[in-house]
């Protein structure tokens, strides 16, 4: 497998995440994974619907990757966001890093998740009962 797992897909898989980032020369794996939630300032959610620019995502993804094995010295890293419709409870982000120490997993999953919400080009519709929201700004 390659250092980096970058992706942009319909459906996330958790489950295969571990063996993704497993690395004998790891004795740390940090994972985070963003799902969708039943309540956004106390409005009922019913599902979120998100969509990219993949090409320009994948290529913001993958930068962001790189700076974080460098800074980090990490064994391999994820990045995989989903598009599409999302309903309550279900993935819509994993991020995760191994490396040789826990204290760099942990400081490289927050600056994963951190930078891609900054500054990857994906956009977020909130659904509610009676109204949508686009949370970022859409093209």
């Amino acid at each position: 497998m390659d250092k980096k797992v970058i992706e942009i897909v319909d459906r996330i898989d958790t489950s295969q995440v571990f063996s993704e980032l497993s690395d004998a020369q790891s004795g740390g794996i940090c994972v985070f994974v963003g799902t969708v939630r039943e309540f956004t300032q106390g409005e009922e959610v019913v599902s979120l619907e998100f969509e990219t620019y993949k090409k320009m995502a994948i290529k913001e993804m993958d930068k962001i990757a790189s700076d974080a094995v460098e800074k980090w010295s990490l064994n391999k890293v994820i990045i995989r966001h989903a598009i599409g419709l999302k309903k309550v409870e279900e993935p819509v982000v994993v991020v995760g890093a191994s490396s040789a120490h826990r204290d760099a997993c942990f400081e490289a999953c927050r600056y994963l998740i951190d930078t891609l919400k900054e500054t990857v080009p994906i956009w977020k519709k909130e659904m509610f009962e009676n109204k949508t929201v686009w949370v970022s700004a859409h093209p």
